[in-house]
């Protein structure tokens, strides 16, 4: 790694006149060797590599400018105070790596986290804090920008430039120290959610999930989109090359970095905003933003874990007495399920610790619950439990892979079992998506209005859906009338060519006392629901039109 000569850089600066132009400030030296602070920032109007190195060879009026940059007082500042502290050595990031080399930019991000940890001390300057203790609660006058905490806390990068090395320093826009990160461990993890014993004590990573971890960058930025996915590289322990212009792949690519070191199944525990089908990993870290509490389960203790899920959702239909305020099972067909589960679980074990990445997707061994109501769908339980609940996605068949899709309602009893699937990895960026039309004018005529939707990219009278699957529209007109709702459910199919969609509508009005009546038709949605508003135009009603 380059490191600045703190001794040199403060010399040239002291006496710039008589300053040696040929004196090297920046030197190649082993981080495993060499003792060195290290500067966490902000990015302003900062000093290049090769400014930094030229300076005493520029022109006079150019080396003024220069040196009149916020950047470069924040590395004046920087060197004298480390070697206030005792340092000869100091690295930072705007100067000490050269951009203008493809490799060297890519050495230095994958060895970032590690020069980091390596560092003996790390000075995280705040430029938007004048005064001189450390914020311990939300101020959105000041820093209305982010989130009411310093903005050093919402960006990418500073995140394993907080966690990495063992001693970090804060100090405010004029260089007054005002806390350090074992002081002021309470607050941080209120500010950024990563526990205190990783800020006291350092990353462990067996002790947390992939989705614990994830979910500390939810809400971080990043000026590139590529650098939410290369700043956590370290965190995770993987590396890989620098792509820029891949957009949101590069996320896609760190995920399978690391399925490819970690059997962690909470990597697929991320919460999915769409209301579609799609791949089974997080377009991007705020995908994991309620995952905090998501704790990885061991593959030993999984099938116990197992056990009490089916029991707690009583799948299987077991039979089952009181005694003494406990369920008790006495149905042996029960047991013996239990029982074979338990062997599948030991004879499958290798496989479930593993998971095997190729064009095909990615191929994992879990427990999965078929959906009675739907052929196509089924619900996998992974090795992962938010508060001692394992967790559960839910999948749909795509040819011989499963996409996910967000939780459906209908609620399985059925009994898991343990299979071996393939899980869609890689986004199809020419996926064909299918429009419907809601005709619902007429519906106006009897005094119902549209006042809620589902998706809420629902706008007009059209919603675009997913080819991928049957998606799920609802559009709310209420009345005064709250005794019945009317009910449109449409099951659209795309057909192979993607232009002509096949669509059996099937409208159900029914009583809140339970009671329906079903008709299938094929017939324009706005003019049926006048035909059925008709018969019940006496009565109090509520309509909801559904659209699967």
């Amino acid at each position: 790694m380059k490191l600045l000569d703190v001794e040199a850089v403060l010399g040239q600066e002291t006496d710039i006149q008589q300053a040696d132009p040929e004196r090297e400030i920046l030197k190649e030296l082993d981080d495993k060797t060499t003792s060195y602070a290290i500067l966490s920032h902000r990015w302003g109007v900062e000093v290049g590599h090769e400014e930094m190195s030229g300076l005493m060879k520029m022109e006079e009026l150019k080396r003024d400018e220069v040196r009149q940059r916020a950047g470069y007082q924040k590395i004046i500042k920087s060197c004298e105070q480390a070697k206030k502290d005792g340092y000869e050595w100091l690295w930072v990031d705007t100067c000490c790596i050269d951009k203008r080399s493809s490799a060297e930019l890519s050495e230095a991000i994958n060895s970032m986290y590690r020069w980091y940890q390596k560092a003996q001390i790390c000075y995280a300057y705040l430029n938007d804090i004048g005064e001189s203790t450390f914020p311990t609660e939300k101020d959105f006058k000041k820093f209305d920008k982010s989130n009411g905490w310093p903005e050093w806390f919402v960006r990418g990068w500073t995140l394993q430039e907080l966690i990495a090395p063992q001693e970090v320093k804060f100090f405010n826009k004029d260089w007054v120290h005002i806390g350090n990160k074992r002081q002021l461990a309470p607050t941080l993890t209120r500010i950024t959610g990563i526990p205190s014993k990783v800020l006291t004590s350092g990353l462990a990573r067996k002790h947390f999930s992939v989705a614990q971890i994830m979910s500390w960058a939810a809400r971080r930025k990043t000026t590139r989109k590529e650098d939410r996915a290369y700043s956590l590289m370290g965190l995770f322990g993987v590396n890989m090359p620098m792509v820029y212009g891949e957009g949101k792949k590069a996320f896609q690519r760190l995920q399978l970095e690391i399925i490819r070191i970690s059997s962690d199944q909470s990597i697929f525990a991320w919460k999915p905003w769409m209301s579609r089908a799609s791949s089974v990993l997080a377009e991007d870290p705020s995908d994991f933003g309620l995952c905090g509490d998501i704790e990885k389960v061991d593959p030993d203790k999984f099938v116990d874990k197992l056990v009490q899920y089916i029991e707690s959702k009583t799948l299987g239909n077991p039979w089952y007495i009181w005694r003494n305020s406990r369920k008790i099972v006495t149905n042996p067909i029960h047991w013996c399920r239990l029982a074979w589960l338990r062997w599948r679980a030991r004879a499958l074990s290798q496989q479930f610790r593993t998971f095997t990445v190729s064009n095909a997707g990615i191929q994992v061994c879990l427990p999965v619950i078929p959906l009675p109501d739907s052929p196509s769908h089924c619900r996998a339980i992974l090795a992962c439990a938010h508060f001692s609940i394992l967790v559960s996605i839910d999948l749909v068949s795509s040819g011989p892979v499963f996409d996910r899709v967000p939780h459906i309602l209908t609620i399985p009893k059925t009994f898991p079992e343990f299979k071996t699937i393939y899980l869609t990895h890689l986004e199809d960026v020419d996926e064909k998506c299918r429009n419907f039309i809601l005709d619902d004018k007429h519906v106006s005529h009897y005094g119902f209005r549209r006042c809620g939707t589902y998706p809420r990219e629902f706008t007009g009278d059209a919603v675009t859906l997913s080819s991928l699957t049957g998606d799920l529209s609802v559009v709310v007109m209420p009345t005064a009338m709250p005794d019945f709702a009317l009910q449109l459910a449409s099951d659209t199919i795309l057909a192979k060519n993607g232009c002509t969609l096949n669509m059996t509508k099937a409208f159900q009005l029914k009583r809140r006392t339970g009671r329906t009546s079903v008709g299938e038709h094929t017939i324009e949605c706005g003019r049926h629901a006048q035909n059925m508003l008709g018969t019940w135009r006496n009565m109090d009603m509520r309509a909801t039109a559904t659209t699967v």
